[in-house]
Parts: C-alpha cells; sequence; structure tokens
C-alpha cells in the first residue's frame, strides 16, 4: 500500500512539472531535454511500474521518432474502508447562547399634577428595563425647565430608571410634583409588565 501510494505521488509530481515546464515561457528548450532524460529514467517497455502495472512499449510515431511521454490525469479515488486520508467535514457547532428575548414597550396611566398629564412608557428585554421615557411632560416656562430635569435623571437607557431597575427613585430637587408624578406612573407599568 506504501508503494503505491508513494507510486502515484510521484507520478503526480512529476505530471506537475511537465505541465509547469511545458506551458512556461522560454521553457522550449528545457522541455526538448526533458523526453531524452525522462527516457533514460522511465523503465524499460515492459517493465513493472508502480504498483505492479506493465508499461506499454512506445509507439513510434511518421517521422520515426519516440514520442515524448505524455502527462496523465490520475483520476481521485474514492475513500474507502481502508483509506484513512480522506478528510471528513467539519460537524456543525451547537449554539448554546439562549435566544434574545424581543422587547416589549408597556405604558403607565396618565397621572395629572399641579403642572398638567403625564404617562411614562417603559421598553423592556425579558424582564429587564432597558429604556425609559415621560410623555406629555410641559415643554416651556419654569415648569418645563423642571420636566427637562426629570427627563434627563430618570428616562432613557442609561438613566436612573435603567440603573435602578425600580421606581424608587431619588426626588429631582426643585421638581418634586413632576417626580412623584413621572414615579406614580412609572410604577403601574412596572406592575403592567410584572
Amino acid at each position: 500500500m506504501r508503494r503505491a501510494i508513494l507510486a502515484i505521488t510521484g507520478l503526480a509530481a512529476g505530471t506537475s512539472a511537465l505541465v509547469v515546464l511545458k506551458g512556461s515561457p522560454g521553457a522550449g528548450q528545457v522541455a526538448q531535454d526533458l523526453p531524452s532524460a525522462q527516457a533514460s529514467a522511465a523503465p524499460a517497455a515492459g517493465d513493472p511500474g508502480p504498483a505492479g502495472t506493465v508499461r506499454p512499449a512506445p509507439r513510434p510515431s511518421a517521422t520515426g521518432r519516440t514520442p515524448a511521454a505524455r502527462p496523465t490525469t490520475a483520476t481521485p479515488r474514492t475513500p474507502g474502508p481502508g483509506n484513512t486520508t480522506a478528510t471528513r467535514p467539519a460537524a456543525p457547532r451547537a449554539t448554546t447562547s439562549a435566544p434574545k428575548p424581543a422587547l416589549r414597550t408597556v405604558s403607565g396611566p396618565d397621572v395629572k399634577y399641579e403642572y398638567g398629564t403625564l404617562h411614562v412608557q417603559i421598553t423592556l428585554s425579558g424582564s429587564r428595563i432597558v429604556n425609559v421615557t415621560g410623555i406629555g411632560l410641559p415643554q416651556s416656562g419654569q415648569s418645563g425647565q423642571r420636566s427637562d430635569d426629570v427627563q434627563r435623571t430618570y428616562s432613557g437607557t442609561s438613566g436612573e430608571v435603567v440603573q435602578k431597575q425600580s421606581a424608587d427613585l431619588n426626588t429631582v430637587s426643585d421638581a418634586t410634583a413632576t417626580s412623584n408624578a413621572y414615579q406614580q406612573s412609572l410604577q403601574a407599568a412596572i406592575d403592567r409588565a410584572g
């Protein structure tokens, strides 16, 4: 078996060299010298070749010259039970990570307070709050400024609600009424999401 593999490997290497030499520019002289070197290295007609095969005698051409050996292409062997050099395709890897939970949005009820009406909307990934926003807060005047302070402190993806994951928040200074209304709607939204 080893001799057959070595013979096939040698034949493949020789064939590759012939193809490279014959096809490269300026290789005319090398290609012309190659048949005589090959004839001296090749076994005589009728001699056993690699793996016990018998080589036929080359036929002379019409000019009387013996033609040069032509490269042959070996057909690939199908891997069998005794052939251990065949590569097997890699098995697909099993993933162990759980699928990401879908995002959902829950709104708290409208809460009336001395500056108007507001409600809080939370976005959850599974049971975790990932974003919060206050809706309906006043936009102008002093109450608008307080609303901006409450929104900046509590809302967003990095606000106090996301950090604490609860409605137990610190009251924003000078915005007690807005803070209380925000927390009340937020707590109701968390209860609804529960």
